[in-house]
């Protein structure tokens, strides 16, 4: 029976969802093989958990800047203040090692470096033998994320795999799969099922919002100026797990050539967007293949200075998506595209062409492989 550990952390949703998306894929694809999907920020404390994980979403929604600035940083060939951060991590996480320790991994999976750090610096040391790979989350990868020794390095595009190896990672230990999203990707339900499923008329455009799993951000900003479209839409708003949002979307008055359908956190997000014309998001590595997956032209909002930014290129470079600058222009911009339906149904068939809906299926099967 095989042994599948998959390692991540909770620091922003992505890391999570990728984790979550190879386990669901290694359980359809080996029923009876033993699967444990473990966030490693539930092994340490909570002095460690809360510098490591909720700092980061304070800097997203208070000082996204300041979080660009220390991506680019930490872009960098490894130096003194790596070797000092490694030792705060290994003493914080010491539960981590009786995990790595407690059965005959076949392969450990991981969706986010920090783990793929310590098991490296481990097998250094000659304290494990642990087969692992690594899976990017986002369409440019990162220098954290070169962590030698390892098996594999999952990216999701070719530029992601070379940068990789500017660090030093042999050619022969990247390969290109795409990031992993929800198997529910690879085979959607049908349009017209989807939109009966979620009362949906379907007469015009269908507009998706999204607000993330935390529903963050100015989403009510960004909502009106959705309403403000002249173009008669079918807006379909998702606020996460923000209740508090979510009535105050209610209570915008939605004008009469608009349809409007406002939910709270949503375990179908696939069937949503297997009919939306357009994802409104900020371009996450997740979000961003999903709405790819799905056939789905993308408009990026407020990315993250950063990795966001970075993913945002690589749309705007292949021509799934648009980009509003800000959110004054936000409507003009969008009214504009609305108003070719020719270059919309572009930007929707480039979205799936690009797109890998088997992505998750793909890194398990060569993960056992390794």
């Amino acid at each position: 029976m095989a042994q599948i550990l998959i390692l991540s952390a909770a620091v922003g949703a992505g890391h999570m969802r990728a984790a979550q998306a190879v386990e669901l894929a290694a359980r359809q694809m080996m029923p009876d093989a033993h699967v444990q999907n473990v966030d490693v920020l539930t092994l340490t404390n909570a002095a460690f958990r809360r510098l490591y994980g909720k700092a980061y979403l304070d800097l997203v929604n208070k000082a996204p800047h300041v979080l660009g600035y220390f991506y680019d940083l930490m872009d960098k060939p490894r130096g003194r203040h790596d070797v000092l951060m490694h030792l705060f991590q290994k003493a914080n996480l010491t539960k981590l090692t009786d995990l790595l320790d407690s059965r005959p991994w076949d392969v450990v999976i991981n969706t986010h470096f920090l783990p793929a750090e310590i098991i490296a610096a481990r097998k250094r040391e000659n304290k494990c033998k642990l087969k692992q790979v690594t899976v990017t989350t986002d369409f440019e990868t990162h220098r954290l994320w070169a962590n030698e020794p390892c098996d594999k390095y999952f990216t999701a595009t070719e530029e992601g795999a070379r940068y990789l190896e500017s660090f030093g990672i042999p050619e022969g230990k990247t390969c290109v799969t795409g990031i992993p999203i929800h198997p529910a990707f690879s085979s959607l339900p049908s349009r017209a099922e989807c939109m009966k499923r979620h009362g949906l008329a379907g007469d015009r455009p269908i507009l998706l919002q999204l607000a993330g799993g935390f529903g963050v951000g100015p989403i009510e900003k960004v909502h009106r100026s959705l309403l403000e479209l002249k173009t008669p839409i079918e807006l379909v708003t998702v606020c996460g797990r923000n209740k508090a949002v979510a009535q105050q979307l209610e209570a915008v008055p939605c004008p009469r050539r608009h349809a409007r359908h406002i939910i709270g956190f949503t375990d179908v997000i696939h069937e949503l967007m297997a009919v939306a014309d357009l994802v409104v998001s900020k371009p996450g590595g997740l979000t961003s293949s999903e709405s790819l997956a799905a056939g789905a032209a993308m408009v990026i909002i407020n990315p993250i200075p950063g990795q966001e930014s970075r993913n945002a290129d690589y749309l705007l470079e292949h021509a799934a998506a648009i980009k509003a600058n800000n959110l004054a222009t936000l409507g003009f911009k969008m009214q504009q595209l609305l108003s070719q339906p020719a270059r919309l149904k572009e930007l929707k068939a480039t979205a799936r062409k690009i797109g890998r809906p088997r992505a998750a299926f793909d890194i398990v099967q060569q993960s056992m492989e390794v």
